[in-house]
């Protein structure tokens, strides 16, 4: 039973002068002290599927005249927070962390690319006048770890007798994964993303639960988590590096992220988590 590195990750769902802000007391959307940095984590699944991982996510297109009409609502209302920098899940160069995907951007590419990274992110910074657009994600170079050793807690479910638990386990979640598409089919993606970011699926349940298969000195579940957390701890360290007090930044991850990043801004001195939520409901597609 061996499972590719990315399964579980398919759970994930994975200096211009900004527009002015909106009242708040006309948007529904809580004032926040403008101090420190603003961060909203925008949890999202991933919009071209995924066929590849044990936990696979079938997807509707995005590229229909509909889907095109609720992203671009989304990104006019994500447009009112007035984000100064946007983050991308993509491995960019250092030091600026620049994602160049941003140059390549047109109108033309939202007609060929699902990917939320362009759907979401880069049609955001567009319609937000963002030019400050970040690819901060983390992947192992020469030297690294594995920031999601999987395949040790399968091996060690199989040496100890557990392999049955980790497979009802891993079905379960994919059952979880598929329910939710198929509940959600036809709601505006922001209705979508909305109870994807208040949900299950964005919590971090299910590493807790993989902690039961660690016996004694064999922790590899452990072990996964506290690389899992390596990873996320990394990404945000990226994002520390380059925003400056006052920036508001919309960051676009898979939901597996979202609790770890959320709770790195909930704990950092200087930084400011924004909830998502008010403005996914304030959305009204076109």
């Amino acid at each position: 039973m061996r499972y590719p590195i990315a399964a579980l990750l398919s759970l994930a769902f994975l200096s211009c002068a900004p527009p002015p802000v909106e009242d708040p007391s006309e948007a529904s959307v809580p004032l926040i002290d403008s101090g420190g940095v603003q961060v909203m984590v925008l949890g999202t699944y991933h919009m071209a599927g995924s066929d590849a991982d044990v936990i696979n996510v079938e997807v509707d297109s995005v590229l229909t005249d509909r889907r095109q009409g609720e992203l671009e609502a989304l990104a006019e209302t994500l447009a009112t927070f007035a984000p100064t920098v946007v983050v991308t899940e993509r491995v960019t160069e250092p030091p600026d962390y620049l994602d160049p995907q941003l140059v390549e951007y047109s109108e033309a590419l939202l007609d060929t690319d699902p990917n939320e990274r362009v759907q979401i992110a880069l049609r955001l910074a567009e319609r937000a006048n963002v030019t400050r657009v970040h690819g901060l994600d983390e992947q192992p170079q020469d030297g690294e770890p594995d920031y999601f050793p999987f395949q040790a807690v399968v091996d060690h479910a199989e040496a100890t007798g557990a392999a049955d638990d980790l497979t009802r386990h891993i079905a379960a979640a994919q059952s979880m994964v598929e329910e939710f598409m198929a509940a959600t089919a036809n709601d505006p993606i922001a209705t979508r993303l909305l109870k994807l970011n208040t949900g299950p699926m964005s919590s971090a349940d299910f590493y807790y639960w993989l902690s039961e298969l660690d016996e004694g000195e064999a922790q590899p579940a452990a072990e996964l988590q506290a690389y899992w957390f390596m990873r996320n701890a990394k990404i945000w360290s990226k994002l520390i590096d380059v925003t400056k007090p006052g920036d508001r930044v919309v960051v676009v991850y898979g939901a597996g992220h979202k609790f770890w990043l959320e709770h790195f801004a909930d704990h950092t001195p200087g930084f400011v988590r924004v909830d998502p939520a008010p403005y996914l409901e304030r959305v009204q597609p076109k």
